[in-house]
């Protein structure tokens, strides 16, 4: 999606160990308009495949989810990193590592929202190596819900994830694909889609 990759070369910054800050736009303050793009933009690619539920993770997926939900006029499941006292225990866990904090934790989501008669779209922001979507990947699998596919705003394509998860099987849409990053601030995009 070239004005992805346009916002994110201006407004993006680099820092230390591949992180990448988009926080103008993307996962702190919200850039909607370009939300409502993104949403549509996964619509179109996704539209055919029966999806009953988009599924992210708080927080920096909840906004793009939104966006892709409403085209699709379903339901937004998110899965929670804290347990909260009102969810109860009836859930799906999973344990993830992150990558950018540099910590684990369990997500979880409550059974009464997702089931077997479910078609779920996988959103998040970014996807780096691949573990929040492995936990989402695996609530979906403990809860019978199929997998339409999987949607990522920015992936960084010098590191595994999107490679793991088409292995697995998994159909990946990513509107921006960066191939390298620089601590000068220069950033790469992938000028054609290939994924070897």
């Amino acid at each position: 999606m070239k004005l992805l990759e346009e916002i994110i070369a201006n407004e993006g910054r680099v820092y230390p160990g591949n992180i990448l800050k988009v926080d103008s736009f993307l996962n702190h303050q919200i850039d909607v308009d370009l939300m409502d793009r993104m949403g549509n933009e996964f619509y179109q690619y996704f539209k055919d495949r029966g999806i009953t539920k988009v599924l992210t993770i708080e927080a920096s997926g909840i906004a793009v989810a939104c966006s892709v939900a409403r085209y699709f006029e379903v339901p937004v499941l998110f899965a929670k990193k804290s347990k909260s006292l009102n969810i109860g225990d009836d859930v799906y866990v999973s344990r993830i590592s992150s990558y950018t904090y540099g910590t684990d934790y369990d997500v979880t989501v409550s059974r009464r929202y997702l089931g077997s008669s479910d078609t779920v779209l996988l959103i998040d922001d970014f996807l780096a190596i691949g573990n929040a979507m492995k936990g989402l990947i695996e609530i979906c699998s403990q809860a019978n819900a199929s997998i339409a596919g999987i949607g990522i705003c920015i992936e960084k394509g010098f590191q595994s994830g999107s490679a793991d998860l088409r292995k697995m099987g998994y159909d990946v849409k990513s509107l921006a694909i960066i191939d390298s990053m620089s601590e000068d601030g220069g950033i790469t995009f992938r000028s054609e889609v290939s994924y070897d």
